[in-house]
C-alpha cells in the first residue's frame, strides 16, 4: 500500500513521509504486540500500521494490546511501505465514579476481562457496570462489571405425590425428586392433584433442596420420556414377581430381549403392559422402546402379548363370564359385551293369555343373611304354539312395561336356559286388557305435569295415574271431575289406575248434608298441598270461638233484614249462638276430615291453620261424616309494607303473620298499614312457609293522622329570642347581577301587601 499523505490530519501543518519535516501525529489503538513488533489500528482512519518496539518512548512492559497512543507516520525506506514512528502512550481517561445498575433498556457489549473477580455470568443475572465510551471509534462497552444476584433457577415437574400439608416433585430435568410446601403453591391448592404439571424454584434450606414458589403449567407441558412411533418384537426373560421382595427397590423389574443387530434386554415395570395382560417368561410381544430425557434410560412400555406365543405353549382358552368361583383364571382378556351367554332368545313373538299374576317377595320372605331378595311367585301364561295348548312361567323382572292382570293378553318371547334347558317367557307387553275386569270411579284431586291422583269413591285415599292411560284430551281434565278407572299393579307391587276416563255417573247421590254452617280450623291440609304427609284426607277441628263470633255477624245482618223489630233480630241471634246438634255430629270427635269433593273450590288450597266455614254430610260407601262445601275465610288487615313486600295479621300455620310481595297486589294498588285485603295462601314446598298471593284490597284503612310536634321542638322554639344580638345575621359573601351581567337588580325592593298584585 502506498502512503498517502493527504490522509493525515495536519492541523495546519505540513507532513512528509520522508520525516524530515515537521510530521503530523495521529492516535491509534494497540491491536497487536509481539516480542519486538507490533501493529497499530488507525482511530480517525481505516489504516493498520506497523510499528517497532524501538519506536516506543516509555517503558514496554507497560505497553499491552488495547491501549491508546499516539505517533507520526513515516515510511518504510526499503518497501516504501508506511509505519508508524515516535509512539507515546496517551493516559486513559479518568472513569466516572457513578455505578449505573445494569436494566434491559439497550445492548453493551463485555469481554471476559472486563468481569471484577472470577465470577461467571449467565443470562439473566442482577450486576452493576461503568459506562465506558471509545473516543476514537465512539463505541460504547461495559467496564467493571461486578455480580450482584445470580437468577434463580426455575425448574419444571410434575405432582407425584400429596400429603396433609405437603408433597412431592418429580423433576424434569434430573431423575429425582424434590419436597415442597403447600404454602408455596401459587394457586388454587383444591384443584391441584397428583399428576398435573408444575413450574418451581429450587432453594436451599437446612442443607436440602425444597422447591418454592410452586406454580401450575398447561397439562402436557412436561414430558419425562420420548415413546418410539415403530413397534419391536422380543421374548420375555423375567417377569415382575407376584409378591415382591421388601428390599427390592428396582421399579422395573421385568426383561425383554430383543434380537438387535446386538442383542439386548430391556427392563419394564408393572405400568407398561397394556391392558394388564399377564406375562409369563417366553412369551413373544410386541412393545415400545421409551427413551428418558433426563438420563437417557431405554425401557419397553405399551407391551401386549403376540397371538402366536400360545402356539408355542400348552396353554388352552376359554370363554366365560366373570364369577366367584374356585378355579384360579389368568390371562383374562375382555370380549365385546354380548359375546358370551348362559341363555338363548327366540327370535319369534308369541301370543297368550295370564292365568296366574307374578308376584315380588316382601321382605319378610327373604333371608336376613343375604343381601339379594329371592324372586317373588312366578306366573303362568296359557298359549297355543302349532295348534298344541301350552303353558310358561314369567316373572315380574321380565316385565315390558305395566303389569299384566288375569285375562289380560300379553305378547312375548321364549327364553331357554342353556346349562339346564328351562323355558321362561321373557319381553312382555300387554297387548289388551281383561274386558270384565273391575271398574272403579273417583274424583280426580290432582294433576302435576305428566301425571295426577284420583280421590277414591270412600274418600279416604288417592291413586295415582299417569296422563298416558287417560283415554281423551288431558286439558280438558278439572280438579273434581268424576272418572273411571281400573287398577294394576307396576314393579314394586304398587297400585296405579290405567284405563282412566272420564264419565258422567253419579257418586255419593243418596248424600245426607246438614244445614247449620259451621267454623273451624284446618289442623291438617290434604296430602296434595303437604305431600311430606302420609295421610291423603284433610283434618277441620270446629272452634266454639268462631261459633260465637259468626253468630254475632248473624244477628247483625238479621238486625238489617229487621229494623223494625230489634228484639227479634236479638232472639234470632240468641237462638244461633246455642243451635241444636245435628245428628250427624260426634260430640264427643268436633274434627271431620275433609277431600278434593268437599271444597266448594277444587282449585283452592286449604293450608293447616286456616278459618273456614262448611257443612257436614254423610259421604262414601262407609256412611263417613266429613266436612263439604268448605270456603276459606281468608279476610285480614295490613300490618306493614316495607319497600317491595309486607305482612299480613292472618293466623296461618305456627306463624300469626302471614308474608306477601308487592307485585301479589292486584290492580297495582300501593297497599298502606290499615287496610283490609283477601287473599289466597300458598305453601312454599321448600321451606314450608305460607304466603299470600292474588291480595285485593277490601276497604282501605283509617288515614294516619300528623303527629303533634314533639315538645323538645317546642320547648326550643320558645326559648329562642329575636333580638339583635343574638338573631342569626346575613352575611353577603358574592354579590348577585341581573341578567345584564351588572351587580345587583334593576327593580327595587319595597313592601308589599299579601295578595295583591301591582
Amino acid at each position: 500500500m502506498s502512503f498517502d499523505p493527504n490522509l493525515l490530519h495536519n492541523n495546519g501543518h505540513n507532513g512528509y513521509p520522508n520525516g524530515t519535516s515537521a510530521a503530523l501525529r495521529e492516535t491509534g489503538i494497540i491491536e497487536k504486540l509481539l516480542a519486538s513488533y507490533g501493529f497499530i489500528q488507525c482511530s480517525e482512519r481505516q489504516a493498520r500500521l506497523f510499528f517497532h518496539c524501538s519506536q516506543y518512548n516509555g517503558n514496554l512492559q507497560e505497553l499491552k494490546v488495547g491501549d491508546d497512543v499516539e505517533f507520526e507516520v513515516s515510511s518504510d525506506r526499503r518497501t516504501g511501505k508506511p509505519i508508524a514512528v515516535k509512539l507515546v502512550k496517551i493516559k486513559p481517561e479518568i472513569l466516572p465514579e457513578e455505578r449505573i445498575t445494569g436494566q434491559e433498556v439497550f445492548y453493551l457489549t463485555y469481554t471476559p476481562d472486563d468481569v471484577d473477580g472470577n465470577s461467571q455470568l449467565e443470562t439473566g443475572d442482577k450486576i452493576n457496570f461503568i459506562i465506558d465510551t471509545n473516543k476514537h471509534t465512539g463505541a460504547v462497552s461495559a467496564r467493571n462489571i461486578m455480580l450482584l444476584k445470580k437468577k434463580q433457577m426455575r425448574c419444571q415437574g410434575v405432582v407425584c405425590a400429596m400429603k396433609e400439608a405437603f408433597g412431592f416433585i418429580e423433576r424434569g430435568d434430573v431423575v429425582k425428586e424434590i419436597f415442597f410446601h403447600y404454602s408455596e403453591f401459587k394457586g388454587d391448592l383444591e384443584a391441584l392433584q397428583p399428576g398435573d404439571d408444575v413450574e418451581f424454584t429450587i432453594k436451599d434450606r437446612n442443607g436440602k433442596e425444597v422447591a418454592t414458589d410452586v406454580r401450575l403449567l398447561p397439562q402436557g407441558t412436561v414430558i419425562f420420556e420420548d415413546i418410539s412411533i415403530e413397534y419391536f418384537e422380543g421374548t420375555v426373560t423375567k417377569v415382575i414377581p407376584k409378591m415382591p421382595n421388601k428390599n427390592q427397590n428396582d421399579p422395573l423389574p421385568g426383561r425383554i430381549k430383543v434380537d438387535f443387530v446386538i442383542p439386548k434386554e430391556l427392563p419394564f415395570g408393572d405400568k407398561d403392559t397394556k391392558s394388564k395382560v399377564t406375562l409369563l417368561e417366553g412369551d413373544h410381544v410386541r412393545f415400545n422402546i421409551s427413551t428418558d430425557r433426563r438420563d437417557k434410560l431405554e425401557r419397553a412400555t405399551n407391551i401386549e402379548v403376540l397371538s402366536d406365543s400360545f402356539h408355542y405353549t400348552d396353554e388352552s382358552r376359554e370363554m366365560d363370564m366373570l364369577s366367584a368361583q374356585r378355579n384360579h383364571a389368568i390371562r383374562i382378556k375382555k370380549l365385546p359385551k354380548g359375546t358370551v351367554s348362559f341363555q338363548t332368545q327366540s327370535d319369534h313373538c308369541f301370543v297368550g293369555t295370564i292365568e296366574k299374576e307374578a308376584t315380588l317377595s316382601s321382605p319378610k320372605d327373604s333371608s336376613p343373611n343375604k343381601g339379594k331378595e329371592k324372586d317373588g311367585e312366578e306366573g303362568i301364561i296359557s298359549y297355543e304354539d302349532c295348534g298344541i295348548k301350552l303353558t310358561i312361567p314369567y316373572h315380574t323382572k321380565d316385565l315390558d312395561g305395566p303389569a299384566p292382570e288375569i285375562g289380560d293378553k300379553v305378547e312375548f318371547s321364549i327364553c331357554e336356559v342353556k346349562r339346564t334347558g328351562m323355558q321362561s317367557a321373557v319381553s312382555l307387553k300387554v297387548m289388551g286388557r281383561n274386558s270384565n275386569a273391575k271398574r272403579y270411579l273417583g274424583y280426580v284431586a290432582t294433576l302435576k305435569d305428566n301425571f295426577g291422583f284420583i280421590e277414591t269413591a270412600n274418600h279416604d285415599k288417592e291413586i295415582f295415574f299417569h296422563y298416558s292411560e287417560f283415554c281423551g284430551d288431558v286439558d280438558s281434565l278439572n280438579l273434581g271431575d268424576v272418572v273411571e278407572y281400573s287398577l294394576s299393579k307396576g314393579k314394586g307391587n304398587k297400585v296405579s289406575a290405567e284405563r282412566v276416563n272420564k264419565t258422567n255417573a253419579v257418586i255419593d247421590s243418596d248424600n245426607e248434608i246438614d244445614d247449620p254452617v259451621y267454623w273451624g280450623k284446618v289442623i291438617r291440609p290434604l296430602r296434595s298441598v303437604d305431600p311430606t304427609q302420609s295421610e291423603y284426607q284433610g283434618l277441620i277441628e270446629i272452634t266454639e270461638e268462631e261459633k260465637q263470633k259468626t253468630s254475632e255477624e248473624l244477628s247483625e245482618e238479621s238486625l238489617e233484614a229487621n229494623p223494625e223489630n230489634p228484639e227479634a233480630a236479638t232472639d234470632v241471634g240468641i237462638e244461633i249462638a246455642k243451635p241444636e246438634p245435628p245428628p250427624l255430629v260426634n260430640m264427643i270427635s268436633q274434627v271431620f276430615p275433609f277431600g278434593i269433593v268437599g271444597m266448594a273450590n277444587k282449585s283452592d288450597c286449604l293450608q293447616k291453620g286456616e278459618t273456614v266455614k262448611f257443612q257436614l254430610g254423610v259421604f262414601g260407601q262407609n256412611k263417613q261424616t266429613m266436612a263439604c262445601n268448605i270456603e276459606p275465610l281468608r279476610r285480614g288487615t295490613v300490618e306493614c309494607v316495607k319497600d317491595q313486600f309486607g305482612f299480613i295479621n292472618y293466623e296461618v300455620g305456627d306463624s300469626k303473620k302471614l308474608f306477601f310481595h308487592v307485585k301479589e297486589v292486584q290492580d297495582g294498588i300501593e297497599l298502606q298499614a290499615g287496610d283490609e285485603v283477601e287473599f289466597a295462601v300458598i305453601l312454599n314446598q321448600r321451606t314450608g312457609k305460607c304466603s299470600a298471593c292474588n291480595v285485593w284490597r277490601v276497604c282501605e284503612g283509617p288515614k294516619a293522622v300528623a303527629a303533634p310536634r314533639p315538645d323538645r321542638l317546642v320547648n326550643r322554639l320558645k326559648s329562642i329570642t329575636l333580638d339583635d344580638a343574638s338573631a342569626p345575621r346575613l352575611m353577603v359573601l358574592r354579590q348577585p347581577k341581573g341578567p345584564d351581567n351588572t351587580n345587583g337588580f334593576g327593580i327595587e325592593r319595597k313592601i308589599r301587601q299579601a295578595g295583591v298584585i301591582d
